[in-house]
């Protein structure tokens, strides 16, 4: 195992405190965005779904060291990110299908009070 200065300890040590520091930055501009008046649900949820991810690259960059690694382990941790994107949409049309079909059902009491 190669042994390190304290110099490169110390800017190691360094680094980590400048991502923790971006980490929490980031959490407390998710925390500000949901109390932003008059923004829109949709907008909300694309600014905290950018947030998140950017926060998740800084994890994996830096505290699992993929930004020292080669470039093909880099794309084996992208593939599962990707696919799951990829899922979620092809599985829209089917949520928007159940959801169209559940609004023009009558709900249960009301079925009921007609009969």
């Amino acid at each position: 195992m190669a042994e390190h200065t304290p110099e490169q300890l110390a800017h190691e040590q360094r680094r980590y405190l400048q991502v923790f520091a971006w980490l929490a930055i980031l959490t407390a501009l998710e925390v500000g965005v949901i109390y932003v008046p008059g923004l829109p649900t949709l907008a909300v949820g694309l600014v905290l779904v950018v947030l998140a991810g950017t926060k998740a690259t800084l994890v994996a960059l830096f505290y699992m060291h993929l930004a020292l690694e080669k470039r093909t382990l880099t794309y084996i941790a992208l593939t599962p990110a990707v696919l799951c994107v990829l899922l979620v949409f092809a599985l829209l049309p089917d949520l928007g299908a159940i959801t169209r079909a559940l609004t023009h059902t009558q709900p249960p009491a009301a079925v009921e009070a007609h009969e």
